[in-house]
């Protein structure tokens, strides 16, 4: 025991970050080995009309050229052989729970950030082994138990944790200490720095600010004047810094919503419907930005003697543009509301979210033509609107002097209910 103590620090904590690698075509080729083992294969919808994206690809396809978000049509021209897979999503969450169940089993500090990846905390593991050890066995075990090749990153936090284990795949083990921050991640562009984005990492390069090492020298009180408090952030983690803890009882949000209450009793439809417009405006823009979509619209009504109803309807295929939340919400209300009925409080609430990345496929299935033009506009969108603020781009509809213009402005909505698991702005 006294040996294996001396592989952990004394002050400080061991952190696992555990990555499924190829995780939607590893479980197919996990259930049919005969099939699918080293061949080039893609999941993707609409795959006998060879319409859509892929949204991933085994290696063996990698290797032939074939990119995650690539259309089917340029894969197959690039990769003639390539297998095109239907997605199942039962079965990528049956072999999900089956590898965060053998993480589980080594601590119980597990944070499972998606379907194909954790964190571990394994500062109390001490009677499995060493970290090194634990590392190994895990993926071992992963793979004899459930055929999954995965990436392991082991580090001092989750940062470099994460950063480790992108540095070799797939089935990669990778340990990142503080110390090796310098000689391993300085000389890499702004943009690998787990957290930066592309808009982030184009800004520091105006700035002159070209690698992680120029990011680490760079004047703190510049970059706070620059990013706000990101920018400290950035600078500390540009030296592998983090302090962020493994939750193991992070859930993700169970819905998001906007409810405001009107200055008058509301009677017109069109009054109704340019106040659902501004409310599934915003709870679009904050799903988009938490890369989550919907499968459930619902719409609160209240009148004046403050009874409410709630009405929901399950759509088809996930929704996450403003355009699609604002037509099932005014349906909803056509078909629950006598018209001329006074109304004092409307509300829009989206439920069922799952990851974008979990449902890309069935977005695809369902609007293939339609999807990329309508999610690059609404890209372009929320970039002026996140740059220039919430008022650069509006639509006619959207304009008014009722309260649910505001809820644009987080200075004046207010945020007098806003729990955990509903994110429920109310604006009283």
């Amino acid at each position: 025991m006294s040996g294996v103590q001396d592989h952990y620090p004394a002050k400080g904590r061991v952190i696992i970050h555990l990555d499924m690698n190829a995780f939607y075509c590893s479980v197919h080729e996990a259930e049919e080995p005969d099939v699918y083992k080293n061949k080039p294969t893609a999941v993707s919808g609409s795959v006998e009309q060879r319409k859509g994206i892929v949204v991933t690809c085994s290696y063996a396809a990698r290797a032939k050229g074939v990119k995650t978000g690539m259309t089917v049509r340029q894969a197959v021209k690039i990769c003639p052989e390539l297998m095109l897979i239907r997605p199942d999503f039962n079965l990528y969450r049956k072999y999900s729970q089956g590898f965060m169940t053998i993480a589980r089993s080594f601590t119980p500090m597990v944070e499972a950030v998606s379907i194909d990846e954790c964190y571990m905390d394994i500062t109390g593991s001490k009677l499995m082994g060493t970290p090194l050890q634990i590392a190994e066995t895990l993926q071992r075990r992963i793979l004899t138990e459930w055929s999954l090749p995965c990436s392991i990153g082991l580090a001092p936090n989750k940062l470099l944790a994460k950063m480790a284990s992108d540095m070799k795949k797939p089935n990669g083990l990778t340990v990142l200490r503080i110390r090796d921050v310098p000689r391993l991640l300085w000389d890499k562009p702004c943009g690998t720095l787990f957290g930066v984005g592309g808009k982030t990492a184009a800004k520091l390069e105006k700035l002159n600010i070209l690698t992680i090492g120029a990011l680490a020298a760079a004047d703190e009180a510049m970059l706070i004047k620059q990013f706000g408090t990101v920018g400290a952030w950035m600078k500390t983690a540009a030296h592998g810094i983090d302090h962020s803890i493994v939750n193991p009882n992070r859930e993700r949000n169970k819905s998001i919503g906007h409810t405001t209450t009107l200055p008058q009793d509301v009677t017109e439809r069109d009054d109704v419907f340019r106040v659902l417009l501004n409310l599934a405006d915003q709870t679009g823009r904050r799903l988009r930005r938490q890369k989550l979509v919907a499968s459930t619209v619902q719409i609160t009504i209240r009148r004046p003697d403050m009874t409410t109803i709630t009405r929901s309807h399950t759509v088809t295929a996930p929704i996450q543009t403003t355009e699609e939340i604002t037509r099932e919400a005014r349906q909803l209300f056509l078909k629950h509301w006598k018209e001329g009925e006074p109304i004092r409080l409307l509300g829009v609430t989206l439920q069922n979210l799952t990851p974008l990345v979990e449902s890309a496929l069935q977005l695809d299935l369902f609007s293939y033509e339609e999807q990329p033009r309508k999610e690059s506009l609404t890209k372009v969108m929320d970039a002026l609107r996140d740059k220039y603020g919430e008022d650069a781009v509006l639509t006619a509809g959207m304009l008014g002097d009722d309260p649910s213009s505001l809820i644009r402005n987080k200075r004046i909505r207010g945020t007098s209910l806003q729990k955990d698991d509903t994110l429920l702005y109310i604006d009283e």
